[in-house]
Order: structure tokens, then sequence, then C-alpha cells
């Protein structure tokens, strides 16, 4: 087995931030569709098994919340299929298994931050995918790190909620945003950075299910404000007056989604050596490398 680590999914969110950090003091080979593409298996093994890698992260999913409600199989073949022969395959090698998966396995009905060990309950046919992706990693991989996140953005990514509320907000004077969905906005390069602090301490004592998200919670209002806020302070031309909270029974969506998703992150804050950072800094940060201010 080669000392590479194997990426799947290199052209998302998470999986470009990861080539950022790790590529430099890593031996990592991205993959991208159509060599590899979770809903052909074929093209899955043959990567694996040619590249024989000691680590595999796999940031590839269905994302596609609401399609995925018209799309079921694509969904499950992709989030659930995919990952069984993934985990057979890293198991053949005796590999480690870094999967991405979310928050949306949960109800909400929960009225504290969702532990590792809560039980599950998606609602819509996302999360039932990811859930399964989870569970077969569970059952056919010895050696897994499965990492929970949630309302993930970043600088990379044709779309995500702060780049289409920045779009939405310098073409109207007034947004409606949700209000009653809470959880914790996170920033890509976080993820990406936690995966980079965890790769070397990657052994059997580690092998589970983590939570990991940006510190503090907020609801998707509290969200679009705060980026407007920062966007504006750094120069983004903006012409939103504002920003109206709206239920989700205002906004109607083909999938469910849960209304209270805050995940604690004690457990891998515990591996870290500290708490994932504030979103609000995160958010910031990100805004100021995308260089919203320059006008990119």
């Amino acid at each position: 087995m080669s000392k590479a680590i194997l990426l799947i999914g290199s052209n998302g969110q998470v999986g470009k931030e990861v080539i950022q950090i790790l590529d430099k003091s890593e031996n990592i080979i991205a993959t991208v569709r159509p060599t590899v593409d979770l809903a052909q298996a074929n093209t899955l093994r043959s990567v694996i098994r040619e590249t024989q890698p000691k680590i595999i992260i796999n940031a590839a999913a269905y994302t596609a919340v609401d399609k995925a409600e018209s799309e079921p199989e694509q969904a499950l073949a992709i989030n659930g299929t995919a990952l069984e022969i993934l985990a057979e395959e890293t198991e053949k090698l005796g590999a480690f298994l870094i999967h991405i998966s979310t928050d949306y396995v949960f109800d909400g009905n929960n009225s504290r931050p969702y532990k590792e060990t809560d039980a599950t309950n998606p609602l819509s046919v996302y999360g039932k995918t990811k859930l399964l992706g989870e569970e077969v990693i569970q059952q056919s991989c010895a050696h897994y790190l499965i990492l929970r996140t949630a309302w993930v953005y970043g600088t990379f990514g044709k779309s995500n909620f702060v780049k289409t509320m920045l779009r939405l907000g310098g073409e109207r004077e007034e947004i409606r945003v949700v209000a009653d969905q809470i959880g914790s906005p996170t920033w890509a390069k976080n993820i990406a950075e936690a995966i980079a602090q965890i790769i070397p301490q990657l052994n059997s004592d580690i092998t589970g299910i983590y939570h990991y998200t940006n510190s503090g919670v907020a609801s998707w209002y509290d969200f679009a404000v705060s980026i407007f806020e920062e966007a504006q302070q750094l120069g983004f031309p903006l012409k939103v007056q504002r920003v109206i909270p709206i239920t989700t029974a205002e906004y109607p969506t083909p999938a469910h989604r849960p209304s209270y998703s805050v995940l604690s992150c004690a457990k891998i804050a515990a591996v870290l050596g500290n708490h994932p950072p504030h979103w609000r800094l995160a958010l910031r940060q990100m805004l100021t490398e995308w260089g919203v201010g320059s006008g990119e």
C-alpha cells in the first residue's frame, strides 16, 4: 500500500480546501468526475485499487437536498450504495476512511446540541441516504471517521448560502429569509483544517462518529443579516435595505429540514485540543479571503 491520501470529491467546497491545506505536506491524489463517479461503482473500485492509499477522504456526495426528493435513486446510489463499495475497498486495504456526513440525519426535535450518540431520524431523502451511508461504513469498515457537519459554505463551489445572499443582496432591496431553522454555519476551510489536524492522529482509538461545525448558533435569518453586515464593512456593493424574517411554512420546500440541528462538538474538541472558531469570525475571514471588498 502506498503512503498516499486519496481524496474523492476534490472539486467541491471542502475538497478544494483539503487540497489547499494538505497538498504541500502530504502525497495527495485528488479525483473528480468522471474519473471517479460515485454513481458508477466500477470507477470507484478501480481508482482505489490502482492508488492503494493509506487514507481515503470522501468529500463527495449528492447534496441537492430538495432535488433528492424527486431523484431518490440517484441520491441513494451516491450517498448510500457507493459508500458500501468505498467501505469494502477501504477494509480490504487496511486503510482509514474519513467521510463527511450531515446534521440532516437528525429530526430537529432536540432543544440542546445533538451528541454523536443521540438517536437519528432524518426527515428527507437526502438525510436518509446520508444516514444509510454512515451505517454501511460502520458495518463494513474497521477504521473510519465519520464527520458530521452543517450549513457548509466557502469560497469554492458555484453556489452556497453566502454566495446566494451576496448575489441577491446586490440585486434586491428586500430579502425574505427563514428564521425558525436553527443551526451552526460552518466554513469549509475550518472543516479541512480539522481534517488536517486529525490525520496524524488516526488510529483504531479514534474510529467513530464525530461532529464538527463552527461554534455558536444562528438562524438562516441571523446568518443572512451577518453576511450583509460583514460584506458591507468590506465594501461590497449592496442594494439590500431590509431582511425580513419568515417562517418555514412561508417558504415551503420539497424536502423537510430539521428546525434545530445544532451539533455538539465536545468530542472532536477533545481530539483537536481546541473548540472550533465561532461562525461569525469564520464568516468574516472567509469574506476577507474571497476578496469581496475588491469586487471579486
